[in-house]
């Protein structure tokens, strides 16, 4: 199965990542046409979760529109986007993984993932990268390799996976890298962090795709970093990678 696989000991990280994506291919080859659309499925009980059915979030995160639960060894950062300097998404890393989350208001009864899945395939194709469909927890999910240059200077790749999420009037998309793409139990704790995030819509009226606004928890500890993002984590910002914003401290 697809990220479920065991890391040993001689498997390079990268190598499991670009495992990963060739079963993923193997798999798009004898199923389905990948670029077929299939509805979105609705969050499972497990989350994520919205705002109104949870009852205190004391406990949390609260970046605004995103609402994270700590967990040991969890270290958050914000990104911002360069032209503006506006918060755009959330970033989680965890168990040698990232998740970058992005939150955006929806219409009760239209899914926006197959447009903003389409958005991906055609920012990745540009780039020259490999992507892929298959079925997962929330409906179907994108699996990719982008090209990246290596720190060494070398031509390389980096493996990502797409998750689109529908609640009520708003939408999910989290890209997950790193350790995840292979490792089973690396997998696991991000599919888990997941699970525990809290979105909160509000109450203003606004448009299908608008960005919700995103902040810094008045509870959070942060330092300030400014070093340039360099995980290919936002393809619909290929151009132009948002910066990093305030880190928060590592909890736990």
């Amino acid at each position: 199965m697809i990220f479920k696989r065991k890391k040993s000991k001689a498997e390079p990280a990268a190598e499991q990542a670009a495992g990963a994506v060739e079963q993923a291919a193997e798999t798009a080859a004898e199923g389905a046409d990948p670029a077929e659309q299939q509805p979105a499925k609705k969050p499972t009980l497990n989350g994520p979760f919205d705002f109104a059915d949870i009852e205190n979030t004391d406990d949390y995160l609260d970046f605004g529109s995103i609402l994270v639960k700590p967990v040991a060894g969890l270290k958050v950062r914000m990104d911002v986007e360069q032209s503006n300097q506006r918060v755009i998404a959330v970033s989680l890393e965890l168990a040698e993984s990232r998740v970058q989350l992005m939150a955006f208001s929806a219409s009760k009864s239209t899914s926006l993932w197959p447009g903003i899945s389409d958005k991906i395939r055609e920012d990745i194709a540009s780039q020259n990268g490999e992507i892929y469909q298959r079925d997962g927890e929330y409906g179907q999910e994108l699996l990719a390799q982008v090209p990246q240059q290596l720190p060494d200077g070398r031509a390389g790749h980096v493996a990502l996976r797409f998750v689109g999420i529908d609640g009520p009037r708003w939408f999910l998309r989290a890209v997950i890298g790193g350790a995840a793409i292979g490792d089973e139990e690396a997998s696991r704790a991000v599919d888990d962090l997941l699970r525990s995030i809290v979105v909160n819509r509000g109450d203003k009226p606004l448009p299908p795709q608008e960005l919700l606004p995103l902040n810094v928890p008045h509870n959070a500890q942060t330092r300030p970093d400014a070093e340039a993002q360099v995980d290919a984590g936002n393809p619909d910002a290929a151009a132009q990678r948002p910066e990093r914003g305030p880190e928060i401290t590592q909890i736990g």
